[in-house]
Order: structure tokens, then sequence, then C-alpha cells
């Protein structure tokens, strides 16, 4: 693909999932840099009144809505994320999509030779060999947007020498300090309530459960290709330090910052050059104090080791894992079961699941789609 900075235009920018968090706090680093960049196309996910505001400001040429109804102006269906990753006049594919409903976006982005944002780690959970494949057989590029992996990616761009190790931090989640006892009966409100990031429910729930730091271990794993032993994890309730990599010779980076989102969008959008942005805040050792880091609960939220046994399985059993998740989040953001339910709908359901290759885009659906009716069974 050719670079459109090269060649003096603005590089024409799509944003699936605009009304979400991530997609809100897109829009922001865009408007700020509006002579780099062109906004050429939005999609939301079912909120109209929010995709109609953002229409109106912004003007783009393609505008859908996922899981609703559209209009002469407004493309609707699943298909109107293929439309805007695909547009020609599109060079970067912010993916801010929650959940499984990405994947198809992700691979057709980087099939059209489409550099993508990815904040929909769902992509790589559940088809990361196809999602490398995609890539490599289209020219497109993969940058994420998860503030973990883009430390990561951050503090290996200037080095000649792979990792040894990476080293995640999870904040722990608003539940980090409650006893055992409490967590089983935790509510929908308590759930929501993230003691350091501004994320939709989906995400909240899962870093209550510890289930997305499952889900990024699986990420870093096919962005980074290190094996799982090699990917660690450690509570850090700051939420400042947002990754470390170690490498052969015991040295470790570490990349830092206040908590935001539009640092790593900014980057995604960039890499490996960077532009400068009055609209962030600037690092303030004294404001940030004390730094701390404590192990992970791991008993206490089994959803984590849940996960991560799904990642080293492999196949189709990381989707599985995903599908599982997705459906007793949502079943517990419904009060349909309690909090303590979501990870043992997740141990029923891959308990049942029996891995196969992950080769197509098929057996990773299958996959999904079984899991989702097993976790309907076991919250029933």
């Amino acid at each position: 693909m050719i670079d459109p900075a090269a060649a003096g235009r603005r590089r024409g920018v799509a944003v699936l999932g605009s009304t979400g968090s991530i997609g809100v706090s897109a829009l922001r680093v865009l408007d700020r840099h509006r002579d780099e960049f062109d906004l050429v196309a939005l999609v939301a996910g079912s909120n109209r009144d929010a995709l109609d505001e953002q229409v109106a400001r912004w003007s783009p040429r393609f505008a859908g809505l996922a899981c609703g109804r559209g209009d002469a102006t407004i493309a609707s269906g699943p298909e109107s994320l293929i439309d805007a990753a695909t547009h020609p006049d599109v060079d970067i594919v912010v993916n801010a999509v929650v959940g499984a409903a990405g994947l198809d976006a992700t691979l057709a982005a980087l099939h059209a030779g489409k550099r993508v944002a990815l904040a929909n780690k769902e992509s790589l959970v559940m088809a990361g060999d196809l999602v490398a494949a995609a890539a490599q057989g289209g020219g497109g590029e993969l940058i994420p947007i998860d503030s973990e992996h883009s430390a990561v990616l951050q503090c290996l761009v200037t080095q000649g020498t792979p990792p040894t190790r990476l080293i995640l931090t999870a904040s722990g989640g608003p539940f980090r300090t409650w006893p055992d006892h409490r967590l089983d009966a935790a509510t929908v409100a308590e759930a929501l309530n993230h003691p350091t990031w501004s994320m939709g429910e989906k995400v909240t729930v899962d870093s209550a459960t510890l289930a997305n730091k499952a889900l990024e271990v699986i990420e870093a794993h096919f962005l980074f290709r290190l094996g799982y032993d090699a990917i660690d994890v450690v509570v850090h309730p700051q939420s400042l330090v947002h990754a470390l990599v170690e490498f052969p010779d015991g040295s470790v980076l570490a990349q830092m910052g206040f908590p935001s989102m539009e640092g790593p969008i900014l980057y995604a959008l960039t890499h490996p050059v960077r532009l400068p942005d009055s609209g962030m805040r600037r690092f303030d050792p004294v404001a940030a104090g004390s730094l701390t880091f404590e192990s992970m609960r791991r008993d206490s939220f089994p959803a984590f080791d849940l996960g991560v046994a799904a990642g080293r399985a492999g196949g189709t059993a990381p989707a599985a894992f995903n599908a599982a998740n997705e459906a007793a989040v949502t079943a517990f953001l419904q009060a349909r079961i309690p909090f303590g339910r979501i990870s043992a709908v997740i141990d029923q359901v891959l308990s049942r699941h029996r891995a196969t290759a992950a080769d197509s885009v098929a057996a990773v659906r299958a996959a999904d789609s079984e899991a989702r009716r097993f976790a309907v069974e076991a919250i029933a």
C-alpha cells in the first residue's frame, strides 16, 4: 500500500465502534490532528443518536450502524463494518468493536492492505494465526491499541534484540482488595466501578473478573510471538506502568504514563513516528507518587487461569473461552447470574469444548457458536 504521508496527503481513517469508549477517544485524537488524518468512515453498534451527532460533526464519506436500522444515508448490518474497513479512501482502520463481532472487519482490512489499529483483542484471541496470515497475504499491518500491548511495542521499537519476557500490568479491578466471601454477591454497579480506567461495560466487568487480562495474554502471544511461559502478569493498582519488557542480558524497559487511551491510539495511528500532541497530560513523577506491584490472586479470580489455559491449549479453545466469557458477562449485566457464576460458566463451557484446529473462519465461528450454546445451557 502506498504511504499516504509520503504521497503528501492526509491518511484516511475508519473508526469502527465509533460511539464506544475507544471510538470516542479516537475521535478526540483525530480532532486534534485534522491536518494529518481524514476521517472517512464511521460505524457504530446500535446507538443511532450518538452516530447521528458524529456524522453531523465529521461529515464522513461512509457511515453505518452494525446492529440497527439504517436509511438512505446510514448503512446497516454487520456488513457495514466490512464496507468501512475496506473503503478505498481508508488507510487506517481503528477497530474498537467489542467482542467477536470485530473479527471479520479485522481480517477484511488486513486482506485489503490496511493498517489496523486494534482495540478488538478478540480478533487475535479467536483467530490469531488467521489474522497473521491475512496481514502477510494482503500486505496489511497490525498495531495494538490496548495500553499494555502498545507499551510493549514502544519498548521494542528501537531494540534490535528480541525480548525474553513480557510483564503485563493489571489494575486488579474494583475487587482487588475484596475478601473472597464477598465476591460472589458483587453487584453490577460495584463491578462497573473501576478504580482507574473509564471503559465500556463488558470490558469493565472483564477487568473485575481478570478475564480481560487472560485475553491480553493470548493477544500478546500472537502479537509478539512469545510462548506463554514468557508472558507474566503483575497487579499494579496505580495503572501508571503499562508493561515491562525484559531482554536476554536481564535489562528491563518499562513504558509509563497516566491512564489514558488517547496516547496508545495516537501511537497506533502514527507508528513508528510520534506526533506532538498538546492534548496529552504530561507525566509528573511527583504527582504519580508511589508505585506498587502485587501478585495476582489467581484462586480468587479463576477466569484468568481458565483463559490462559485455553490459550495454551490452542486451536479453537481461545475462541470458546472468549464466547463463554461474553455470554456469561452479558447474563451478569442482565442480572441473570451472580458475579461468582461468570467464571463457573466459563469453566463448564471449556470442560465440554473439544478443541480443533482454528485453520478457517468457519472453524472459529463454529467453535464460537457451540460455546455460546453451552454457555446458555450452563446459565439456565
